[in-house]
């Protein structure tokens, strides 16, 4: 049952411009993004421009952060398939070095303390955007999210692969931590087929790894057309057109942050810095986090629940107030009447829900857009339902 506090009726939200929205998607589009770069930095600042003129207190924060989550993957999989192979000489050391993969892995994808990545990779600087609007006092706070990384060349891989219109995902990260751990019991306990099973699985994945990585290189897309969903670019444009409608109508009694992340797709390194330097002033019963997960690809969905090893659920109470701001707004959201919606990839979502935070996270199913468009109808319901979902929560 949705809470009590929730049930007053949600006020009428303004529905942006999708001229203002394209603008926007368009001015960004044309920089190259990577992790940690400078397009990145200069992206970055360019939004915090664009939602200082529309009357945000915005600022770019420059965090440290590791530019690629491929490196650490990579090597803990060439370290499971090498002790594999060492351990048909040495049991002892195939067993230790293949629990030393199995163990990184899983940190690495259930956002540990990612030891592998500060052993191999080098810090870098990330650039996130933060903006305030509303009462800076009030003591509910409303934090919305997107991120402005490019990740490269579509890639089939980087897509989201769907069974049929439950939009649940492959467990395609599975196999890493999978093969290390049968290579690691197969040696220690001297069973050949777990070991060699194990080795050939984690040789695999590594391969798919190392094609993720080349297949992530940056590309600089151009014109009106934009892959969709590249680079959040439709969350950045959102987050823009909700500040310009909250000028237009000031909010009292809430305070609304804006988050434009960086190092997206370097393993939601903005997203985890901003957590992490800004949880002890966000007070947990009276903050929540709504996340804008490149709307603009296809249909608007409220995702239930994600996680790269085991699914990690979005706080049902908020989940159930965005659905019906949704509805009371005419928005289009698909909510599945059984089960929750599951991604087997990480949001900024899953950053704040890991801090404790309650969570709900707006994503787009392709290919319901033809490659090289743009939905920007959607990223207008995305940006209606974020507004009536403000307007909600401020006190009555």
């Amino acid at each position: 049952m949705t809470s009590e506090r929730f049930l007053h009726p949600v006020s009428p939200a303004g529905r942006p411009d999708e001229a203002a929205l394209r603008a926007t998607v368009e001015r960004l589009a044309v920089i190259d993004r990577p992790p940690c770069s400078p397009g990145e930095r200069e992206a970055a600042h360019l939004i915090a421009d664009r939602l200082r003129a529309v009357g945000a207190r915005a600022r770019v924060e420059e965090v440290p952060a590791y530019p690629s989550y491929a490196l650490p993957l990579w090597a803990l999989a060439a370290l499971a398939t090498a002790a594999g192979l060492l351990g048909a000489r040495s049991r002892l050391l195939g067993a230790l070095a293949g629990a030393v993969a199995t163990v990184g892995l899983v940190d690495e994808l259930a956002h540990g303390r990612r030891l592998a990545r500060a052993a191999l990779a080098r810090r870098r600087t990330a650039c996130n955007v933060v903006a305030g609007l509303g009462d800076p006092n009030a003591r509910r706070t409303l934090v919305v999210t997107a991120h402005h990384t490019s990740s490269g060349r579509p890639s089939r891989f980087g897509r989201r692969w769907l069974f049929g219109r439950d939009v649940r995902t492959l467990p395609v990260w599975w196999p890493l931590p999978l093969g290390a751990l049968l290579v690691a019991a197969g040696a220690a306990t001297g069973h050949s087929g777990a070991r060699r099973s194990g080795t050939v699985v984690s040789a695999l994945a590594s391969t798919f790894i190392a094609y993720l990585d080349a297949d992530a290189r940056p590309s600089r897309p151009t014109g009106r057309d934009v892959p969709p969903g590249v680079g959040g670019l439709g969350g950045v444009a959102v987050l823009v057109a909700f500040a310009e409608s909250v000028r237009r109508r000031p909010l009292h009694g809430l305070r609304v942050v804006l988050l434009s992340a960086g190092a997206a797709h370097g393993g939601q390194e903005g997203a985890r810095a901003f957590a992490r330097d800004r949880s002890p002033g966000l007070a947990r019963g009276t903050t929540w986090f709504l996340d804008l997960d490149e709307p603009g690809a296809g249909e608007l969905v409220l995702l239930g629940a994600e996680g790269a090893l085991w699914p990690v659920r979005h706080d049902g109470t908020f989940g159930e107030l965005v659905a019906r701001c949704a509805v009371e707004q005419g928005v289009a959201l698909y909510t599945p009447g059984r089960g929750p919606v599951l991604r087997a990839t990480a949001t900024v979502a899953s950053v704040a829900r890991g801090h404790g935070y309650p969570t709900a996270c707006l994503v787009s199913t392709p290919p319901l857009v033809p490659y090289g468009q743009v939905a920007y109808g959607q990223m207008a319901d995305a940006a209606q339902v974020a507004e009536a979902v403000a307007r909600a929560l401020t006190p009555h």
